[in-house]
């Protein structure tokens, strides 16, 4: 899933104040700042086949003495959850492995002499149990291979040092809406498949958005932010900040942030101001076709049976509804010129359930089908199916589309 990783940690983060507004760091794409990622870059595909111990050690050794050590960490933190993959690797669970060696130290006296026996009948015993040759090192290096400083790197995807500078501006910047308490964002009037394109990106993450405009004139969209919260979410942050690729997508666009942070001296609450707009120079990683909502749209989309006589559309019109937008998940065509609309509902939050059934009885829309999954507590989130008067389709793990078809022919 797009997003699916957290940007940079609060602790590589670098900005500063410039009066009520915040700068967050930038590096620019010269020769120096080239040649360090490109030795960065450099050590992590050397360290494929490694573990990641190995390689956090290479990462110190050089960083040295260097003051610029945070950019270095940040750089290599984008790399490390970017670009590499991660895994244990070992013959049998390591758990289960520790188990057996143990078991057989059990047996004997402790002596080194009869450790190495036991590494060697272990590997023997795996041999014939895995029909494949399990060697003694294999034994020794699954015991602990469940440590995070165990993992080995198994793949690396080589970035050019101009997208992972690329990507370090990026991510410094969307760590700054961490501390948002509110986001304006105005998209002018633009390609209606950017708005598209926007707004799916809006459903994805799963904000809490109040929408303006139309595609003629453009949009207003109010996000409420983590700090806007009771309890300030983290991990609400996190998903604001994933928004901030998504926007780079649109040509023609400004924003404004509301910031809760500290005074340097004072230690109290202040606001501040940031504010991006489609002169910014920043560059997304996000592609540009439709991302799915879910697992389950996924899935529907993959299920779906080729000789239908109904074609599955991702593809949708924007029916708009006081204050917000409402952008179904798929579009359904006969031969015949028949259309309906498909929104599937499978997320638990409370204010999304009712914001939704709101959205779809505001619609008006009678050519309109609900997907709702059995495991939303719809009673708790104080939501009544039949408010709405659409077909619905009720789910458990995956949508089928043999349910989906089965109400079109009714």
């Amino acid at each position: 899933m797009v997003g699916a990783k957290a940007t940079l940690p609060s602790d590589l983060l670098i900005y500063r104040y410039q009066g009520e507004a915040i700068q967050p760091k930038r590096l620019a794409l010269n020769g120096a700042n080239r040649a360090m990622t490109a030795d960065l870059i450099q050590l992590f595909q050397a360290q494929v086949g490694h573990t990641q111990g190995d390689l956090n050690r290479h990462l110190q050794d050089l960083e040295g003495e260097d003051t610029n050590y945070r950019i270095r960490r940040g750089l290599a933190h984008l790399l490390r959850n970017h670009f590499a993959t991660f895994d244990q690797v070992s013959p049998l669970e390591p758990e289960e492995l520790r188990r057996r060696i143990f078991a057989l130290a059990a047996q004997t006296a402790p002596s080194q002499q009869n450790g190495q026996r036991h590494y060697a009948l272990l590997s023997q015993q795996l041999s014939q149990e895995l029909d494949r040759e399990v060697t003694v090192d294999e034994v020794r290096q699954g015991l602990y291979a469940d440590l995070l400083e165990n993992r080995i790197l198994i793949t690396f995807d080589t970035p050019e040092p101009d997208a992972l500078l690329h990507r370090y501006n990026l991510s410094q910047t969307q760590g700054v809406f961490y501390k948002a308490s509110d986001l304006v964002m105005h998209l002018y009037r633009n390609d209606p498949g950017e708005y598209k394109l926007m707004f799916r990106y809006l459903k994805l993450f799963r904000l809490m958005t109040y929408i303006e405009g139309d595609a003629d004139q453009g949009f207003t969209i109010t996000i409420d932010g983590p700090a806007s919260l009771f309890q300030p979410s983290t991990r609400y942050g996190v998903d604001i900040a994933k928004l901030i690729p998504a926007i780079l997508h649109v040509s023609r666009w400004r924003l404004t942030a509301t910031l809760q942070t500290k005074d340097t001296y004072s230690q109290q609450p202040r606001s501040r101001q940031f504010t991006l707009d489609s002169d910014c120079g920043l560059v997304t990683h996000y592609p540009p076709g439709k991302p799915y909502d879910s697992q389950i749209e996924e899935s529907f989309v993959n299920r779906w049976p080729a000789d239908s006589p109904w074609k599955l559309e991702r593809e949708v019109d924007l029916i708009p509804i006081p204050g917000s937008v409402m952008i179904p998940d798929f579009r359904l065509v006969h031969t015949d010129g028949r259309e309906y609309l498909l929104e599937i509902i499978g997320y638990w939050r409370p204010e999304y359930l009712r914001k939704k059934f709101s959205q779809v009885r505001q619609s008006d829309r009678t050519n309109l089908i609900l997907a709702i999954s059995e495991r939303l507590n719809l009673e708790k989130a104080g939501v009544d199916v039949s408010s709405v008067s659409v077909p619905v389709v009720w789910f458990k793990n995956k949508l089928q589309p043999k349910a989906v078809l089965e109400v079109l022919d009714t």
